[in-house]
């Protein structure tokens, strides 16, 4: 276990009547990601945000609890012992109820991984235990777990050598797709262009290798940052748009896309495009 590694979460995952202790690691790391702050341009100093209410001023923190409104500036206020007060077993415990192929898990649910570790070597049996009847099943366990002030729903499956825990969304919490496809043509596709375009995929396909990309665009911001640094003007060129075209210049692409993708002899970021995929997560497959 990483020394900075803290525990997102602590408590329990059962099986029917198999219940061991374990805790949730987050499995993202975000020092990745460029944070800006909100900067006074006149004196370059740093904005700061004051808690105000309309009317009263600025109050203190101490004075602020969590509020439903229930009508138009009417609300429900609950303290933080009351919200506590909400008994819920997945607040301590992460019960697997169904178990389901991971292929028919649509891509839409899946939110954000958590790794799931045995508490001690007590859990530790009933830990491998779980992880190999999942792996040999091919299945993921659906569970619900109360976490940050709301209860998620999550799918667990075999990850090397322990368990991964994948937040999912709710099915409300997802737009219906035929609202966004409406445009999409009904007519069938032409034969030809769909088998060039299965050709150019079949060219282009390898083993699923994330470390093979990068972010450009955090890359790139963190060179204009030093450019900024060290003086450099910074001017933005306008960049053109990519333009459609009609399906006789559709055709015409697809034959040279194929074309030039047959002129390489490996594919792009690396990778041999005879090489086996893997399924993602352990032996998680999404369809």
């Amino acid at each position: 276990m990483p020394n900075a590694a803290r525990a997102y979460w602590k408590g329990f995952l059962r099986l029917s009547l198999v219940t061991i202790g374990v805790e949730i690691y987050n499995a993202v790391e975000s020092k990745a990601d460029i944070s800006f702050r909100q900067i006074h341009k006149p004196s370059g100093k740093r904005v700061n945000y004051e808690k105000v209410v309309q009317g009263i001023g600025k109050i203190d923190s101490k004075d602020i609890v969590k509020g439903y409104e229930v009508d138009k500036d009417t609300y429900v206020t609950l303290d933080p012992e009351e919200v506590d007060a909400v008994k819920l077993e997945s607040k301590k415990t992460i019960d697997l109820v169904q178990f389901v192929d991971a292929r028919d898990i649509d891509y839409r649910y899946f939110e954000r991984p958590y790794f799931i570790a045995p508490t001690d070597e007590l859990s530790g049996e009933g830990y491998v235990v779980i992880r190999e009847a999942l792996r040999k099943t091919g299945k993921v366990g659906l569970a619900q777990v109360t976490i940050s002030g709301r209860e998620w729903l999550v799918a667990i499956a075999p990850l090397e050598d322990g368990l991964v825990m994948e937040m999912l969304r709710y099915a409300d919490e997802l737009r219906k797709p035929e609202d966004f496809f409406d445009e999409v043509p009904g007519t069938k596709p032409d034969r030809e262009m769909v088998d060039l375009a299965v050709q150019l995929i079949e060219k282009k396909s390898s083993a699923f290798k994330p470390e093979k990309f990068e972010d450009h665009y955090a890359s790139a911001l963190k060179a204009l940052i030093q450019d900024k640094l060290k003086g450099r003007k910074i001017v933005a060129h306008e960049q053109e748009r990519p333009q459609g075209g009609n399906i006789v210049d559709l055709m015409e692409a697809l034959k040279k896309s194929v074309g030039a993708s047959s002129t390489k002899t490996s594919s792009p970021k690396g990778g041999s495009s005879s090489a086996k995929s893997k399924p993602a997560r352990g032996n998680k497959k999404r369809a």
